[in-house]
């Protein structure tokens, strides 16, 4: 089995044009002495790109995703524009020597796989449901990476200002549906329905025709009647036959009847500390309903 792992291993160094070079090798420590934290991470997922840019210096990163410098889908392009990125492939990965490779649970599993039988320091992060899930995934990776504090003051900072949201006036809610593109939306145990409650309003996909989970016709969303339309997009996204949905003409009669929030994607894709101003906006559209 070790000569396998070596086998695959020397194929992908030869695919990614040789051993790794004098700049790329990792930092030299006293015989038998490691380092105590990791000094050469590589990331091979945009949340995890965004957790590890905030929790350690770019010194210690070796790459993140080529998705982490586009700000409009990344919430740190301006960090990420000060370290090497990769496009998730473990032909890319080997070859720096990482300490610690930190992966999506649902991205890049070919690499992950590949990088899982070589027995590379692999951390796979999840996908949390709750705030509270957020928090403890930040303070576990900021272990890992031995930054329990700045885990701490980040997860803090996050806390305070969801504390800080205006409470919610007596009597009904506002009604509110999110709408991503392809038509999804997002239902009840989720971690955007949790931001909704929080902001003061009240998520109606549970009460939608069709239920509220996977992509809807655009025909419920608009029978539904919400207060609130909050479209999962940034003015500025790219064209995709996916967001085609979120510019329909039907669409855009409605936006003219009730409150529209347009919300760009990088506050709340990622379970991170952002979810914080997506959630002071939801607070914000909350607040201009009549």
């Amino acid at each position: 089995m070790r000569l396998i792992r070596l086998g695959l291993a020397a194929a992908l160094l030869l695919i990614a044009g040789g051993p790794a070079t004098a700049w790329d090798a990792p930092p030299t420590t006293p015989p038998g002495k490691p380092p105590d934290k990791p000094q050469r991470i590589v990331s091979l997922n945009l949340c995890a790109d965004e957790l590890l840019l905030r929790l350690v210096g770019p010194e210690r990163v070796a790459a993140v995703t080529w998705l982490a410098r586009d700000p409009r889908a990344s919430s740190v392009a301006a960090l990420a524009a000060r370290v090497p990125v990769n496009h998730g492939m473990a032909e890319e990965i080997l070859p720096l020597n990482p300490d610690l490779i930190v992966a999506g649970r649902y991205t890049t599993r070919v690499a992950v796989g590949l990088l899982t039988r070589l027995d590379a320091p692999l951390l796979e992060l999840d996908v949390p449901q709750s705030v509270a899930g957020v928090a403890e995934q930040i303070r576990g990776l900021a272990r890992a990476v031995g930054e329990p504090e700045r885990g701490e003051a980040l997860v803090a900072d996050l806390l305070s200002r969801l504390d800080a949201l205006p409470p919610a006036p007596p009597g009904p809610r506002p009604t509110a549906v999110v709408l991503r593109p392809n038509g999804f939306v997002a239902g009840s145990g989720s971690l955007v329905d949790e931001l909704l409650s929080r902001a003061g309003l009240e998520n109606m996909a549970d009460r939608l025709p069709l239920g509220s989970q996977g992509a809807l016709p655009l025909e419920a969303i608009i029978l539904g009647g919400a207060d609130v339309l909050i479209v999962d997009a940034a003015p500025d996204a790219p064209p995709s036959l996916a967001g085609a949905l979120l510019h329909h003409p039907a669409l855009k009669a409605l936006k003219r009847q009730v409150r529209t929030l347009s919300l760009p994607t990088r506050l709340w894709t990622c379970p991170g500390p952002q979810i914080a101003e997506a959630a002071e906006r939801l607070a914000a559209a909350r607040q201009a309903v009549p």
